[in-house]
């Protein structure tokens, strides 16, 4: 899968939320580019950017340029049965 074709994951690795949603992915298979925003300052920048200052995590980016923002479970996956379905 090319890189502008796959999701741009932000988060951290102690974050519920993040580890929930890369399960999520890994469950069903779906690639993702990993954005540790802990250790990457323009990822970090980027959070901010999207979130009003805030380091929201995760922040999900998809091809089609929508982003989630901290999804539920049922959001994440709506999501990804539209795109990958």
């Amino acid at each position: 899968m090319t890189e502008d074709k796959k999701i741009k994951f932000y988060g951290n690795s102690w974050c519920p939320g993040s580890r929930r949603a890369k399960k999520i992915l890994a469950n069903r298979k779906i690639e993702f580019e990993w954005f540790n925003i802990n250790e990457d300052i323009a990822a970090r920048e980027f959070v901010k950017q999207v979130n009003n200052g805030n380091r929201s995590v995760p922040t999900i980016v998809f091809p089609d340029g929508e982003i989630l923002v901290e999804p539920s479970t049922s959001e994440l996956e709506a999501k990804i049965s539209h795109l990958y379905s």
